[in-house]
């Protein structure tokens, strides 16, 4: 085992991932039971690249550390391996959440190997924060911060849309990334009038995400319509309309910001 893993041994639940894919370990007497492995030793080999980053502790005090490898563990009686998205239905949430947290800095820590204003080396200066090994340039994770609306008219239908980037046939809802010097309400109205060239009023915050796909900030908000016809722009979105609760389409998964905006509505939890 190398130096830097010894540094870093002790009791800790090892988020090891290749590239989008999380190791999960089997549970016992249960094939369908999955957790992240928990040890003093990371569960595989690691090489004397692979640097161990320390993650918050999770609230009942267990330490977390994540790791990126090269080559995914192949599937045996005792490990698997997943997409961060399908262990939101394996892991409890907070684990889940963690796990976003652990893919988050790998990203980052793969995507900054280089000083941007020299070239030279970067070297992890905190658990959050690198620093060139020549000019002394610091660089911490980036959050790319997006919104997502769910339009509803006074008739009661909501906006549902399908963007070329979405697998499957499901609905989702407008969003899209803020811009520098707009607020979020104003990126709520340039993204619905872009994507769908109708004009929305009384924008309503109801939540954020974390979205680790790969680094960013999901901030979801209710809007009403006020006019214009749908014309949705080509470029973005393949179909989309008006839907009522008894002519629903396809729509995401709960963990989404996108099934819990509409989730709000579909229960009658509008906002004044």
């Amino acid at each position: 085992m190398n130096t830097k893993v010894k540094e870093d041994c002790g009791l800790a639940m090892w988020f090891i991932f290749c590239k989008d894919d999380l190791l999960l370990e089997k549970g016992e007497g249960d094939e369908n039971s999955f957790h992240v492995p928990v040890g003093d030793v990371p569960p595989v080999q690691l090489k004397e690249w692979n640097t161990v980053h320390r993650l918050p502790p999770m609230q009942d005090g267990m330490l977390c550390k994540a790791v990126s490898i090269d080559s995914p563990v192949v599937e045996n009686e005792h490990y698997k391996m997943a997409g961060l998205r399908s262990t939101f239905n394996l892991l409890s949430y907070d684990v889940y959440q963690k796990a976003g947290k652990a893919a988050e800095i790998l990203y980052w820590d793969r995507n900054t190997r280089f000083c941007g204003v020299c070239g030279s080396p970067m070297q992890l200066h905190t658990d959050i924060s690198k620093r060139c090994t020549n000019c002394g340039k610091e660089v911490w994770p980036l959050l790319a911060t997006a919104i997502i609306v769910l339009v509803k008219r006074p008739d009661d239908k909501i906006l549902l849309v399908h963007a070329h980037n979405l697998k499957g046939n499901y609905y989702g809802l407008v969003a899209g990334f803020v811009e520098t010097g707009e607020t979020l309400e104003e990126c709520v109205q340039r993204e619905v009038m872009e994507e769908t060239g109708i004009t929305v009023a009384n924008i309503r915050y109801f939540a954020s995400q974390p979205w680790p796909y790969p680094c960013g900030l999901m901030v979801g908000f209710f809007a009403d319509y006020v006019e214009g016809d749908l014309h949705l722009q080509s470029s973005e979105l393949a179909y989309g309309g008006w839907f009522g609760r008894d002519d629903l389409p396809a729509i995401p998964a709960k963990l989404s910001m996108a099934r819990m905006l509409i989730d709000e509505w579909y229960e009658g939890r509008w906002p004044k």
